[in-house]
């Protein structure tokens, strides 16, 4: 480890090999930090804290405070934060309540500046958050979903997987995934064919998305007419299935189709 002399680490916090902690950074006791990762200056690390490998943390940025949750008493909870996640400039993510007892942010996330993640939410794998991005609490975010700068996601609301949300959105309903979100209010925009094609998604798979969504959202039926036709007409895929289950599941609704 490398610790500048103007750095405070609690003696009993467990700091992996490699690791660089720079001046004026406050890391409490119950913090675990993985190998390789960097700590930059006027960072603050409270209690709870668990960081994984190769984690870039930028100046200014609060990990691990307590919730802004009034029916908040103190319990144990944590913040987890996955191996090769980017963190940059005053960003906060405060850890979870009795609800989840954890904050999640997966692996190879980009968290940009002054993003807030609230307590209990979980984010998954490769996601971005643009500058500015504010997720309330017990929010769920899948994998691979980007979000453009100065999003709002309201508390309880889901993201699903690739999904696309443009900057300055409003989050009230879910996002299912593959889709483009933009508007307002948040509206279907189209399935994020760009991100899909980025990952390796065939033509094929990508038509097969397009024309779930046809069904879902240009047809002029309801959510359950829609579901009922795709299980009924359209092969079964991994895909069909995660969108038909994310909507099935939904206690907040969908966002609404094209205006």
């Amino acid at each position: 480890m490398s610790q500048h002399p103007l750095a405070y680490v609690h003696p009993q916090a467990q700091i992996g090999a490699n690791v660089t902690i720079e001046p004026f950074t406050t890391i409490h006791n119950d913090v675990v930090i993985g190998e390789g990762s960097w700590i930059g200056p006027n960072v603050t690390i409270f209690d709870g804290a668990r960081i994984g490998k190769n984690v870039r943390i930028f100046p200014g940025a609060v990990i691990s405070a307590v919730p802004q949750d009034l029916k908040f008493k103190g319990e144990q909870t944590t913040v987890e934060i996955g191996d090769g996640t980017t963190i940059r400039e005053c960003v906060t993510i405060n850890r979870g309540t009795i609800d989840k007892y954890k904050t999640v942010v997966g692996t190879n996330c980009l968290i940009m500046a002054y993003v807030h993640i609230g307590h209990d939410c979980l984010v998954g794998n490769f996601c971005i958050l643009g500058n500015s991005v504010q997720l309330a609490g017990h929010v769920e975010v899948d994998d691979y979903v980007i979000f453009g700068g100065a999003c709002a996601v309201q508390q309880f609301s889901k993201v699903g997987a690739h999904a696309y949300i443009g900057g300055g959105s409003l989050v009230r309903k879910d996002v299912p995934p593959f889709t483009k979100a933009a508007r307002e209010p948040l509206s279907y925009a189209g399935i994020n064919s760009v991100g899909l094609r980025r990952r390796g998604y065939t033509n094929e798979r990508i038509n097969e998305i397009q024309e779930i969504y046809r069904l879902i959202y240009l047809r002029g039926l309801n959510n359950s007419e829609a579901l009922d036709k795709i299980e009924l007409e359209l092969p079964v895929s991994r895909e069909r299935d995660e969108i038909v289950n994310f909507i099935r599941t939904s206690t907040r609704g969908i966002m609404k189709g094209y205006a």
